[in-house]
């Protein structure tokens, strides 16, 4: 009898143990979560590449054009829509150099005044907020001007800014409006 006792703790006790303790873990990696498996999130990655849908997180999605809500139709942005549109419509004499409509930056490249080529302007718009407020819209604009054939920063008149700015605010408005009536 002694001897089974000690059979029994010295061998099948430490196994028991073992594989008591394996079947939770052997467990886990057959029932990973789809979205913590890399060749899984590879997968979803190519195939919303190939559909053509939007990458990336964003807070609150309004429709660039309009229309039903419907997931496949139409592109969507992270900001208000009225403020993209006005904004890139207020600016659309100047070149775009970069629009970002999830980060709501909209920057052009440098524009350069046919009746002054001495002076060159360049825009930054940051649509700040999803909803249609006069302090979602901040712009920042820089000046330079040719002195011995070199562009040198200058200051910029701060209402110039200002008035843009209630420009851009203007035009939604009126988009709003028109949406409206």
């Amino acid at each position: 009898m002694i001897y089974v006792k000690n059979y029994f703790l010295n061998i099948i006790a430490p196994i028991l143990v073992m594989v008591l303790l394996s079947l939770p873990l052997s467990s886990c990696s057959s029932t990973m979560p789809n979205w913590m498996d890399a060749e899984a999130s590879k997968k979803r990655l190519e195939e919303n590449k190939n559909k053509g849908k939007v990458q990336g997180k964003v807070q609150d999605t309004f429709k660039l054009f309009g229309g039903e809500s419907n997931d496949d139709a139409g592109a969507k942005i992270g900001v208000n829509a009225l403020l993209w549109r006005a904004t890139l419509d207020t600016i659309s004499f100047m070149p775009l150099d970069n629009a970002d409509p999830f980060g709501g930056i909209i920057t052009t490249e440098w524009y350069i005044d046919p009746s002054n080529q001495n002076e060159r302007f360049k825009i930054t718009v940051y649509i700040l907020d999803t909803r249609l407020r006069a302090d979602a819209v901040k712009v920042s604009i820089f000046r330079q001007i040719k002195e011995n054939g070199e562009w040198v920063n200058t200051s910029v008149n701060k209402d110039t800014a200002q008035k843009l700015e209630n420009q851009i605010l203007t035009s939604a408005r009126i988009m709003r409006q028109s949406r409206v009536n």
